[in-house]
């Protein structure tokens, strides 16, 4: 039986989530005049459940436990980053594209899915693919539109939707699976960057105007990655060193990508958001933020140092979680905890993070 100050314990717990998100340097009040529409472009780090939907896919138990108390098909104990930034818009989480039960679409959609990357271009679900997903939604509804179908999205709520793009990890990380050297993956970098340059470009020809860019987290800080590679270039805070500076050197193209298209689409507001930054901080910093064993997975198998196992990960028989509350960083090997993501979106929502430093709700202000 669970104590009453044991359950105390756990609300005073989940009241300190919280905190990041209403105690913000700048306020995170959106300040939206018209109803927000976002088109989401990304793999498991923003995948809401594309993959179940997709593929029938089973996502198991205890993905979901922390907040749907179900599994939904997202990769973590409860909400994701962009579950979190939706909420500080007052809108409802986005549903997968490829849901046929229950969506109805009316404040954008999401394409991501779990294992997506910029290349090879037409396997599913890559970047490109997804693309051709938007352009064909984008078709469909506004010609239901014109049938006089009301609660749909029209022609002006496609020109002032937010287009996000989280896409790159699995290019970088891919890469180093195929046991290219560090010369090898960093030579792949450009083709990733142009992918993501033709995929703006493409939204941007067909009326897209607001774009918000993530950069790719610390891939070496994975416990799945450290669980993997021959330790030898381990950083002062236990990280893989090469594929963290490869995710820089992805990271500092995205940026420079971001800065040339703003000059070349004036009329597009283009903003870069430091991710890499966040997490690395706060994997460096954890004892500090609160949190413990920050390159350890919470649900997997092996225990310490990593609590990885490719053999028995996350929700497969074998495996077991810590216990709910614990305020640890990785979920399962991989993907982060509710409680790591609600601080990388405090800080997000901050504006420190963005160039420019643009609050999240400027696309629906009106």
């Amino acid at each position: 039986m669970v104590s009453h100050s044991h359950s105390l314990s756990q609300f005073s717990s989940f009241l300190l989530l919280l905190v990041p998100l209403l105690v913000l340097p700048h306020p995170v009040l959106s300040q939206c005049k018209r109803p927000p529409v976002i088109f989401n472009f990304g793999d498991s780090n923003s995948d809401t459940g594309g993959l179940v939907a997709g593929l029938g896919f089973p996502v198991d138990w205890p993905n979901g436990r922390t907040f749907f108390r179900r599994s939904t098909g997202r990769l973590s104990d409860g909400r994701l980053l962009i579950d979190l930034l939706c909420q500080s818009l007052n809108t409802s989480y986005l549903s997968p594209y490829l849901d046929s039960l229950g969506s109805k679409f009316t404040n954008g959609a999401n394409f991501a899915v779990v294992g997506s990357s910029t290349l090879p271009k037409y396997v599913p679900f890559s970047l490109n693919i997804q693309l051709m997903q938007f352009l064909r939604f984008k078709a469909r509804t506004l010609e239901l539109v014109t049938t006089g179908l009301g609660n749909m999205i029209n022609d002006e709520g496609f020109q002032n939707a937010l287009y996000m793009i989280d896409m790159g990890q699995n290019d970088i990380a891919d890469s180093f699976l195929k046991n290219l050297t560090y010369a090898e993956v960093v030579k792949r970098i450009p083709s990733i960057i142009t992918e993501i340059k033709n995929a703006v470009k493409t939204l941007y020809d067909h009326g897209g105007r607001n774009f918000w860019i993530h950069n790719t987290g610390p891939l070496g800080c994975l416990p799945q990655k450290l669980s993997l590679v021959e330790k030898e270039d381990l950083d002062p805070h236990g990280c893989l060193s090469t594929y963290n500076s490869a995710a820089g050197l992805f990271n500092e193209g995205l940026r420079h990508l971001c800065l040339e298209m703003r000059s070349e689409l004036r009329d597009a507001n283009i903003v870069y958001v430091d991710i890499y930054a966040i997490k690395y901080d706060l994997i460096a910093n954890s004892t500090q933020y609160g949190f413990s064993s920050p390159l350890m997975a919470c649900c997997g198998n092996g225990g310490p140092p990593y609590n990885y196992n490719i053999r028995v990960t996350c929700g497969h028989p074998g495996s077991q979680a810590c216990e709910e509350g614990s305020k640890v960083v990785n979920w399962d090997g991989i993907h982060y905890t509710e409680a790591a993501n609600s601080f990388v979106a405090s800080k997000v929502l901050s504006t420190a993070y963005s160039t420019p430093r643009t609050t999240f709700d400027f696309f629906c202000r009106g």
